[in-house]
């Protein structure tokens, strides 16, 4: 009689063992506070680390950059200047200049052949300004501000 007790307490223990481990109810009666003790869908899913702007993303904001400077939008244009740059420009000085291109030269100037190498938080960019030789940049230096790229030829 012993032994089928025995195998009687043992199997009710295997068993409320087994579904205490697999339950998929709420386990709030495990927790203090009545709180569950598993994790919440926040703490379970990853952060996803904002990453650096890339070199494509450079290529798209300098062109950007060009077509916002012939055209004569001096507060876009202003606003893609790094702080360093910004801190040399005066903003009613900056857009006058912007404009005066715009007139001078028109907006039909895109930029071409863009190309960019990113190194960190600094960038380089090249390209040709479409009908205008004498405005072609090599090597054009640009930085990561608030994870933004700026222009920072200044």
């Amino acid at each position: 009689m012993r032994t089928g007790a025995a195998i009687t307490l043992t199997t009710a223990l295997l068993v409320t063992t087994l579904a205490a481990c697999t339950a998929s109810g709420d386990d709030k009666a495990d927790a203090p506070n009545g709180r569950s003790s598993r994790p919440t869908a926040a703490a379970r899913t990853p952060t996803a680390t904002p990453t650096p702007p890339d070199a494509v993303e450079l290529e798209r904001v300098a062109d950007t950059y060009v077509n916002l400077y012939f055209g004569g939008v001096g507060d876009g244009a202003y606003a893609f200047l790094s702080k360093r740059c910004r801190a040399k420009a005066d903003p009613e000085t900056y857009a006058a200049t912007v404009e005066q291109a715009a007139k001078d030269y028109g907006p039909d100037h895109p930029a071409t052949d863009v190309h960019a190498t990113v190194s960190g938080d600094k960038g380089r960019v090249s390209y040709k300004v479409k009908g205008l030789p004498k405005f072609d940049q090599q090597r054009q230096p640009w930085t990561v501000e608030a994870g933004a790229w700026k222009y920072d030829a200044c």
